[in-house]
């Protein structure tokens, strides 16, 4: 499938689950609070893909109140609710589609959580090559995310998805680490570390320009 349908796919999902997101994700809170150590302590700069309602930003916003920091997500629903947050003044918002948008070129940071296992290893590595594009040298990716532990049962959710993908509203495709490392480094990016958190299906990946 293309990017354009999955966007629209994506938008309308997550469109519908706005009310149980945050409850949702706060399973995963100890891992996106951790993402903030992991930025430069000099940042002034960051991009965020798929912010969603800011989860990860309150932690952001206390460690670094005066940062500028640009957001992008598809559900027009999310973004409403995202202007609810105290910070929301500090923040650029943009929604739209990953793959139809220029990110420019001189971010310290850009952050993910949640998002990018929605779309397959090719579009996937698209991505990268983008967000590699948009960090200053030396800046920093973060990607906090789900996966699988093995190069099988990454086969076995596409084999899934290939399957069920016209039926579903919505599928999770989450890539192994080896494949995750592996169009990282395709895309330019080096120096690249995996963090367990708290959850054996979620990780933190950093990795530098």
């Amino acid at each position: 499938m293309d990017v354009q349908y999955e966007g629209e796919k994506n938008r309308e999902f997550f469109n519908r689950k706005i009310e149980e997101y945050d409850a949702t994700h706060a399973t995963f809170m100890k891992t996106k609070n951790e993402l903030c150590s992991y930025l430069p302590q000099d940042v002034t700069k960051i991009l965020d893909l798929g912010v969603g309602t800011g989860l990860e930003l309150i932690e952001i916003f206390k460690k670094y109140p005066d940062v500028d920091v640009t957001v992008i997500d598809i559900s027009e629903k999310m973004l409403e609710k995202l202007k609810q947050r105290d910070f929301s003044d500090r923040i650029h918002i943009i929604q739209g589609n990953f793959f139809y948008l220029d990110f420019g070129d001189d971010y310290d940071a850009v952050i993910s959580t949640s998002a990018l296992h929605h779309f397959l290893l090719k579009d996937k590595l698209v991505l990268y090559k983008k967000i590699y594009q948009a960090l200053k040298i030396g800046g920093v990716f973060l990607n906090a995310d789900k996966i699988v532990n093995t190069d099988l049962e990454e086969e076995e959710a596409i084999e899934y998805y290939n399957l069920y993908a016209h039926e579903k509203p919505h599928i999770d495709r989450p890539l192994s680490i080896h494949h995750e490392e592996e169009i990282l480094k395709e895309a330019g990016f080096q120096n690249i570390n995996v963090f367990l958190v708290d959850k054996e299906n979620y990780r933190l990946i950093r990795a530098y320009k």
